[in-house]
């Protein structure tokens, strides 16, 4: 197994019935995953617990730190039944939506959320099917809402509904969610990913459950939380550009350029920031991807993302390891560019006032005027680290923490390599263990310098106050 990546973007697979048993996780994991994810989605609870035993193990076999994240659900809107099931809508037809639980025709059918009939108003768009039918609000009363058929196309059973316009006066959990969300935790997860959110309410929810046993990733893929992405971001740990049904409840050319806001939005905030959604999406049934989706990858690793995602092409795709394998090759291929690092220093974000901002923006500056390969960064909680990775340096960053659970988190982070060890008992042997890791983990060699970062006294949570040049012993 490659225990060492050569790459500094972090690669997330999604688990599924073609990657459910351990020797394709193992797969996965040597082809360059860093974390994987459950989508709680298409699991049980047992699927999930299986599938994190599996992970745990192998992250014990491989002496190396792997991240899981579980993603909700969320609400999932979705039609009635049809007595034919199904109906041909044409354009300019009058269409009605209401909470009779009769099968539908082509005149009206149940949509069985009161929630969303109270909350529509006159000119909301409802989609239907990925918005492969389109409706508009006509009038809405409770209980039922008349519409105008935009875009002819033919409905049917259980299709799901987006509502664009429209902001749904509910929590972004559901009942099931909750249940997930709880089950998941016991199982000591690392990231918890929160579907549809609206508002910075929605995130908060959630973190007021998980109380620090995992970190919260805030999912934007719905136009209200565009709306309120600072307000979000704020309150989350971390986010994703959940590309799919961004692209449906808004323009899809509005989404390359909310993908790069979003990125430089979560380095200024030093908020790890994953991409996601048919980045290899061919590769669902064919071994190679399109030139498209190879220029797809390259752009949200030359962005600077933290992380891009891997979603059908791992889970239930022919060619997962495959799939792992070539995003990791375009990802060293990226990186290695003569111009990725002054593409990545010109999205450089302005330090905040604060010791630690300071400290890590000066790291930086000394590792490049000493050309110095690594920096090793000591981190209880994981503060130090994310600071370092903010400023996007050319060195390597070796995070350094005491604490498993904090070293899992941040597999997700640009250019952190993990690593778990025994708190530093003072200044000397905070250097010299520093050193004695990077040797062994073969980022620098005897007789070369690097730069150790820590707050002192040790174990002080967002404390950073101490930067060191040391060298390495033979």
């Amino acid at each position: 197994m490659q225990f060492r990546r050569s790459r500094r973007v972090k690669i997330i697979a999604t688990l599924g019935p073609a990657s459910a048993d351990r020797e394709s996780l193992a797969a996965l994991f040597a082809a360059g995953a860093d974390v994987f994810r459950i989508n709680m989605s298409h699991a049980s609870h047992d699927a999930m617990r299986e599938r994190v035993a599996m992970i745990r193990a192998l992250e014990e076999e491989a002496g190396r730190p792997i991240g899981i994240l579980v993603d909700l659900q969320g609400p999932k809107l979705r039609l009635g039944t049809f007595a034919e099931g199904g109906a041909d809508l044409h354009r300019g037809d009058a269409f009605t939506l209401d909470s009779d639980p009769k099968p539908g025709d082509a005149a009206r059918v149940q949509l069985p959320h009161p929630e969303i009939l109270s909350s529509l108003a006159p000119n909301h768009r409802i989609l239907i099917d990925d918005g492969k039918v389109m409706l508009r609000v006509a009038e809405a009363r409770p209980g039922w809402a008349r519409t105008v058929v935009e875009v002819a196309g033919r409905v049917s059973n259980k299709k799901g509904v987006s509502l664009p316009d429209t902001t749904i006066p509910t929590s972004a959990m559901t009942e099931k969610d909750r249940a997930d969300l709880v089950a998941a935790l016991e199982e000591n997860i690392d990231w918890i990913a929160l579907s549809f959110v609206q508002r910075p309410e929605d995130v908060a929810e959630v973190k007021a459950i998980a109380k620090g046993r995992a970190l919260v990733m805030a999912k934007i893929e719905k136009p209200q939380a565009v709306e309120r992405l600072e307000e979000i971001v704020a309150v989350a740990d971390a986010f994703m550009v959940a590309r799919g049904d961004l692209g449906v409840e808004m323009p899809l050319e509005r989404v390359p350029g909310i993908q790069k806001t979003l990125t430089r939005l979560g380095r200024r905030m030093g908020k790890p920031v994953v991409v996601a959604t048919q980045m290899l999406e061919s590769m669902i049934t064919s071994p190679v991807p399109t030139r498209a989706e190879v220029s797809d990858v390259a752009t949200a690793v030359f962005e600077g993302a933290d992380a891009i995602m891997l979603s059908a092409e791992s889970a239930s795709g022919q060619y997962p390891r495959e799939a792992v394998a070539t995003m990791n090759r375009i990802a060293v291929a990226v990186e290695s560019e003569g111009i990725y690092p002054s593409i990545i220093a010109s999205q450089r974000a302005t330090p905040e006032a604060t010791g630690a901002d300071a400290i890590a923006e000066a790291t930086r500056q000394v590792a490049e005027t000493l050309g110095l390969k690594v920096i090793c960064a000591w981190t209880s909680s994981g503060s130090t680290g994310l600071r370092i990775a903010r400023e996007r340096p050319r060195s390597s960053i070796l995070a350094l923490t005491p604490i498993e659970q904090v070293a899992r988190r941040l597999c997700v982070v640009w250019g952190l390599h993990p690593i778990v060890t025994d708190d530093a008992r003072d200044e000397r042997d905070m250097a010299e263990r520093a050193c004695r890791h990077a040797y062994i983990e073969g980022f620098a060699g005897a007789g070369e310098r690097i730069i150790v970062v820590a707050g002192v006294p040790f174990g002080t949570p967002g404390g950073t106050n101490n930067l060191r040049i040391a060298t390495v012993g033979g």
